[in-house]
């Protein structure tokens, strides 16, 4: 199970440059998740706030999830794998100078950029209701923050409006310009309500997008190819990994419940040896011997 790709990954910047092609990220939420994400073949990923906040805290993404939280995910994430990671900062967690920081913070590690949002904190899921944001003149500072704290333009900002859901699609659309002509590298209007307001943000804005695709969200779901034809580059599938991993362990776990036996779960399970290849198990035999 284990990938031996030695290129070096492409940085998220060299991707983005190629207009005619999408890049899809998978939302990862710890190490684990990140390693199979980069085993398939994926060239980035991305750290879900809402997987991260349900994986470390057993809790909902309602902005519970704190910047140290975020940051320790994100050290262990970065380190699991080589392909670059983009984080979900949610609002930066707190004014100007926190999201200073925390850019600093997540560069330092290693991080690829950071998604950073408009909603008022405690921020709660894009896709769930009784959302609201913050004046655009209050979010433009913490994006300027953000641009002047990376030391590299290889540390790739986007900038996420909530503003579909309180204000509507014009004011999105609006912040969105705004905030590319503040000097964010991407822009995402967050959870446009059918494939006309897909198009209608790609005819307006003028810039790289992110398209959201969550599994029952308010957006409908569309693939990577008809997302591209519409002229986005980066679509993310955030919860695709977590609600799949969900689904298998509640089946494996109720059977085992019900039954005391996995016999029948066998075939939504990896195997012990498979595991251990997957873990780099023979690697670290080595180095211990080495030092034995």
């Amino acid at each position: 199970m284990h990938n031996n790709n030695n290129k070096t990954p492409a940085s998220l910047r060299e991707q983005l440059e190629d207009r005619n092609k999408i890049i899809v990220l998978p939302g990862v939420f710890d190490a684990l998740s990140a390693k199979i994400a980069e085993h398939v073949g994926f060239e980035a990923m991305f750290q879900t706030g809402y997987g991260s906040s349900a994986a470390l805290l057993g809790m909902p993404d309602y902005g519970l999830l704190n910047s140290g939280e975020t940051v320790d995910n994100a050290m262990r994430i970065i380190r699991a794998v080589r392909v670059p990671v983009l984080v979900d900062a949610d609002t930066g967690y707190g004014n100007p100078l926190n999201v200073w920081r925390l850019v600093r913070d997540l560069e330092s590690l290693g991080a690829a950029g950071i998604f950073l949002e408009d909603q008022i904190w405690p921020k709660r899921c894009g896709h769930m209701a009784g959302k609201d944001v913050i004046a655009k003149d209050e979010y433009i500072p913490k994006l300027k923050a953000a641009l002047e704290a990376r030391q590299s333009k290889d540390f790739i900002i986007v900038a996420r409006t909530d503003a579909r859901a309180p204000i509507g699609l014009a004011e999105a659309i609006e912040r969105g310009r705004s905030y590319r002509k503040a000097g964010a590298d991407v822009i995402f209007v967050e959870a446009p309500r059918s494939v006309e307001e897909l198009k209608k943000v790609a005819n307006e804005i003028d810039a790289p997008l992110v398209a959201n695709m969550i599994e029952d969200g308010v957006t409908p779901n569309l693939s990577a190819s008809e997302l591209l034809k519409l002229g986005y580059q980066i679509a993310v599938f955030p919860l695709s990994a977590i609600y799949s991993a969900t689904f298998a362990m509640r089946q494996v776990l109720t059977e085992l419940k019900n039954t005391g036996t996995t016999k029948e779960a066998r075939s939504i399970m990896v195997t012990f040896k498979d595991f251990n290849r997957f873990m780099d198990l023979d690697h670290f035999a080595d180095l211990e011997k080495r030092y034995t």
